[in-house]
């Protein structure tokens, strides 16, 4: 079984391959861990399962996936303002994840809510979804960066993997071709229009990444600035 962060797709196929499937699950320590998993025979790769009996699941207006049932919490200890901002009054715990439930039942997370950015057409753009696409489809890419807050266009910076890059390679027709092959799927506001290859990887002691090697989105635009603006310095999409 697997949890507590997603899984790659890519990873869970192999596992798969040479018989030894692995089983997704979701929950938050408010809803006394699992709350979904898929189970043995009925594995659906990248997603989360269907719920555990007793769960009810329901999405939001704004994708924010909303839990009810035996495991939800009653409330956090002394915190009523706190409670009272995430379970409402029948019940409904918000995650503050957003995904959705295929016609089978099956969760499949997309991002965090608070990692979710709004256009200036004010659309809205699930960064990580992107960034986790755009990584599958090319082995080179060890991090990418997806920029759209408040832009009119959506654009990504991408750190290679040197070990991954052969000598004397040019990178640029791989990196491309991944980005049309996953701007294929997106829709026509959360397609690439622009990237940029970083001069390095990203890093903790630069502060880009937390310990735990999650991306600060700050830190990178940042110290990456100068190719920010060189992608933005235009008025049209390109």
């Amino acid at each position: 079984m697997s949890g507590s962060a997603a899984l790659a797709p890519r990873i869970a196929e192999w596992f798969a391959a040479i018989g030894l499937p692995i089983l997704e699950g979701y929950g938050l320590t408010e809803t006394t861990g699992a709350s979904f998993v898929n189970r043995p025979g009925a594995v659906r790769i990248g997603t989360v399962g269907v719920p555990l009996p007793g769960t009810e699941v329901r999405i939001a207006e704004d994708g924010e996936i909303l839990l009810r049932g035996p495991g939800v919490m009653r409330g956090y200890h002394n915190l009523p303002d706190q409670t009272d901002a995430v379970i409402d009054a029948d019940g409904w715990f918000a995650t503050g994840d957003i995904g959705e439930v295929d016609a089978e039942g099956y969760l499949r997370i997309t991002d965090r809510k608070k990692d979710l950015v709004k256009t200036s057409g004010g659309k809205y753009i699930a960064p990580t979804a992107i960034e986790s696409a755009i990584k599958a489809a090319c082995p080179l890419v060890s991090t990418a960066v997806v920029i759209a807050d408040g832009r009119h266009f959506a654009s990504v910076l991408l750190a290679l993997d040197p070990d991954a890059v052969p000598a004397g390679t040019d990178p640029h027709a791989a990196v491309q071709h991944a980005i049309d092959s996953v701007n294929a799927g997106l829709n026509r506001w959360e397609t690439i229009k622009q990237y940029r290859i970083l001069p390095r990887e990203l890093s903790v002691e630069a502060g880009e990444l937390t310990p735990s090697l999650k991306i600060r989105r700050a830190v990178v635009m940042k110290n990456h600035a100068a190719l920010v603006d060189e992608i933005y310095s235009g008025t049209a999409e390109r």
